[in-house]
């Protein structure tokens, strides 16, 4: 009778301990995917960080640092400074109503300083279009979503959202077929030609973090 028992207590206490590393992992994700907490100095924010990826400097002082997570991650966290060092105010570069904000007419210089490091750059010669593109947070299709920005002669033209698919059996390799989104001015359609993957590992290799 005891030897019974024992077989029917491993099994439970095996779904127990099944059941525990299941809740750790889904408290773990969590922590990856929450946001960061507000930052009162740029002492505290360095100290966490890093150095940024680059320094703006404002007419009145003030100074953005820019924390960019391109060509992997799909946030660009801007951490807004005064004179002394004291956090204004910190926001997500990359959200959808920063994204929105972005107009025909802007130059190179006022969408890096809005959206923060790109991701990528391709030339179309027949267009005359550069396009710049950002990973951003995924809520369409497939296995991740770029935000383009359409320059001629160095001035927006018009946006579109480039929705990325994998090839075939390639879930884990390099980023392949596209589906090209309807969002842009004009009524033009997505990215002007096929996707073209960046040069490394497949995004879903690294945590994708602030």
């Amino acid at each position: 009778m005891p030897g019974r028992s024992s077989l029917w207590v491993s099994p439970l206490r095996t779904l127990l301990w099944l059941l525990l590393v299941l809740v750790s992992l889904q408290l773990a994700g969590c922590a990856v995917f929450a946001p960061p907490r507000p930052y009162t100095t740029e002492a505290e924010a360095l100290a966490e960080r890093g150095e940024p990826t680059r320094r703006w400097t404002n007419d009145d002082g003030t100074t953005v640092l820019e924390y960019a997570t391109q060509p992997y991650g799909h946030t660009c966290l801007m951490v807004e400074v005064d004179q002394g060092g004291i956090v204004l105010r910190q926001w997500d570069a990359l959200a959808a109503e920063n994204l929105a904000r972005v107009e025909p007419g802007m130059d190179e210089a006022q969408v890096a300083r809005l959206l923060g490091t790109h991701r990528s750059v391709q030339t179309f010669h027949l267009s005359g279009e550069v396009v710049w593109d950002w990973n951003i947070r995924n809520d369409g299709p497939g296995i991740a979503t770029l935000f383009n920005v359409h320059f001629i002669d160095g001035k927006v033209v018009r946006t579109s959202q480039t929705y990325v698919f994998p090839r075939d059996g390639g879930m884990f390799g390099f980023w392949g077929s596209y589906y090209r989104g309807p969002w842009v001015w004009g009524g033009r359609w997505g990215y002007p030609r096929g996707f073209y993957g960046y040069p490394y590992a497949h995004p879903f290799a690294y945590p994708w973090i602030w």
